[in-house]
């Protein structure tokens, strides 16, 4: 499985936009983004006027980033947006939230998608009563998400569980804390997604 294994924090620099990739560090005075509220590298502190098609970039690479997802497959949820019926830029992200590993994120059991990305392939979560390793799996309203029995032992999904109420509540699930346990009620809600996401551009990129 192909995924970035670089330095995180960098990537929020890059996007002047705190990402939360990091979990419980992005909340503490130890965040890269707030100490070095600069793009990197050698040029990052100075003077930077962005084109038209560098916005529209620059806003495709925030909401991959924050996703955990690479070009190609981002290319795909694409595709898939745009044969569905609606507004292109709500059915992609429509289609990013409704992944398991952003469903686990959701729910509490991680810090951060990276992390519940790792829950799903170290084969802790059940969907619907059976093994799921697959991140990008799409859940539908209904569904119910579990660990097993291995993964509630883990101090960290506690701890992530009990700190959920800082990023926000989300609507269109429901989750068990006692039991390990969330079941999707609804389709995402766009207004729930709090970070400053232009959708439009990002469909403007591709349709160059």
């Amino acid at each position: 499985m192909a995924r970035y294994i670089g330095p995180v924090c960098r990537l929020c620099r890059r996007e002047n936009l705190k990402l939360f990739l990091k979990g419980d560090r992005c909340y503490s005075d130890k965040c890269a983004f707030d100490r070095r509220p600069y793009p990197p590298g050698q040029h990052g502190q100075g003077r930077l006027k962005l084109s038209e098609f560098a916005i529209r970039l620059r806003e495709k690479q925030k909401v991959r980033r924050l996703y955990g997802v690479l070009e190609r497959q981002f290319r795909r949820y694409f595709k898939m947006a745009e044969r569905r019926k609606g507004v292109t830029g709500e059915n992609l992200l429509d289609v990013l939230e409704r992944r398991l590993d952003n469903v686990c994120y959701r729910m509490g059991f991680a810090s951060t998608r990276s992390q519940a990305r790792q829950l799903v392939r170290h084969n802790h979560v059940l969907l619907n009563g059976k093994r799921a390793s697959v991140p990008s799996m799409q859940v539908k309203a209904g569904d119910v998400v579990s660990l097993r029995e291995r993964a509630k032992k883990i101090a960290r999904i506690a701890e992530s569980l009990e700190a959920v109420e800082r990023k926000g509540p989300v609507s269109w699930v429901e989750v068990d804390k006692e039991n390990f346990t969330g079941v999707v009620k609804t389709a995402p809600v766009r207004s729930e997604i709090t970070l400053p996401i232009q959708e439009q551009l990002v469909v403007e990129y591709f349709s160059r």
